[in-house]
């Protein structure tokens, strides 16, 4: 399967919505992830929007009601461009399903990340000139995307803190690598949340919406929560669980990919370290052995606080079958578990169990 704008590379889950992921060869290749190779995950059809008619609402628990076209968030509040990492919840799911089945979730590998270079206005400003009220305690977003998952069927949407949306970071974006956003990634305007799971990053934006409590939307009452591995999603009370927010530690291996013929002796691996919110990356390590024995691998150049960090390692390898693991460290000095098994949970979600790459090395 393929899709319009993007690599044939892509490995494509649907189509209807459009659910797809990087393969790791383009992802490896630098520092922003091209818009071609760029991860989509969608809850429901992709919307058009007419960019002439689009406002923007602001509302809710402000001083002054706000209705903004593109063209007076351009020429209205100063223009910013960041750096980001975007990466959803449910990366590395793959791990997971392989412990045990988890039916009805997108069966994400490593690739459902991202990196790439935005462009828009803080949250920040455009909520100071609505006047946030002091019970203004969350802000949360609503997309024109309607999605089935929900019954009724309603708009995706969630929040984040008083506290994450003064703090600067948070954009509200009409530009991705230097090009009008695309229409699958949110046009004309998403929120990009950096540190955050994808999916408070939410696209196809319509309101915002100042409130005393977090949203009560499905993706985040119910949807995108960490639940007790007994429980049933289903069955499970609104609200069961731990809601998403920072992303957890993580790192991977992108090069060699997984299940890769290579030549024994000396390999180049590469790969990615991440880690949520303000934390960043200060460490990598790569084993051969099963991690009895590590080497730290160089870190390169951060693009930005709120971006991954690339690193690279030289290892040696002997002619035969091959694992090299990888775990990452972060400026909390919190790092990676083990294995999948120990984090498994019904919905699939954060799998920062250590990276693993198994080859076949050639004499």
């Amino acid at each position: 399967m393929s899709l319009p704008g993007k690599r044939a590379d892509m490995i494509v889950h649907q189509t209807e919505p459009i659910n797809a992921e990087s393969a790791p060869a383009p992802l490896a290749a630098g520092d922003l992830t091209a818009l071609d190779t760029f991860y989509v995950r969608s809850h429901g059809p992709t919307p058009s929007v007419q960019s002439g008619s689009w406002r923007l609402g602001v509302g809710g628990l402000v001083g002054r009601e706000l209705s903004l076209s593109l063209a007076d968030l351009r020429s209205g509040f100063p223009q910013r461009t960041l750096i980001a990492t975007l990466q959803c919840a449910g990366n590395r799911r793959q791990g997971f399903i392989a412990v045990r089945e988890i039916p009805g979730e997108v069966p994400w590998g490593p690739g459902a990340t991202g990196t790439a270079r935005w462009r828009g206005v803080a949250l920040a400003d455009v909520l100071r000139a609505a006047g946030l009220h002091d019970g203004a305690r969350h802000l949360e977003f609503l997309g024109c995307d309607t999605s089935p998952e929900s019954d009724p069927p309603q708009p995706f949407g969630g929040s984040i803190s008083r506290q994450k949306a003064l703090a600067g970071e948070v954009l509200l974006a009409w530009e991705m690598n230097g090009e009008a956003l695309p229409a699958m990634h949110g046009a004309p305007l998403r929120v990009v949340v950096p540190g955050y799971i994808g999916a408070r990053s939410v696209k196809w934006l319509t309101q915002i919406t100042a409130q005393a409590e977090p949203s009560d939307n499905f993706f985040q009452a119910r949807a995108y929560r960490l639940l007790p591995a007994g429980v049933d999603p289903d069955a499970a009370p609104t609200g069961t669980g731990v809601q998403l927010g920072s992303v957890a530690v993580n790192a991977d291996i992108l090069d060699p990919a997984d299940g890769a013929s290579v030549i024994a002796g000396r390999l180049s691996v590469r790969g990615y370290g991440f880690a949520g919110d303000d934390r960043r990356i200060v460490r990598v390590d790569v084993s051969t052995d099963g991690g009895a024995v590590w080497q730290q691998a160089q870190l390169l150049d951060e693009p930005s606080r709120w971006s991954w960090r690339r690193w690279r390692a030289d290892v040696e390898l002997p002619a035969g079958p091959a694992e090299i693991v990888a775990r990452a460290w972060d400026s909390a000095a919190g790092s990676q578990p083990r294995d999948a098994a120990q984090l498994w949970n019904p919905k699939g979600y954060v799998n920062n169990s250590w990276a693993r790459v198994r080859l076949n090395v050639e004499p």
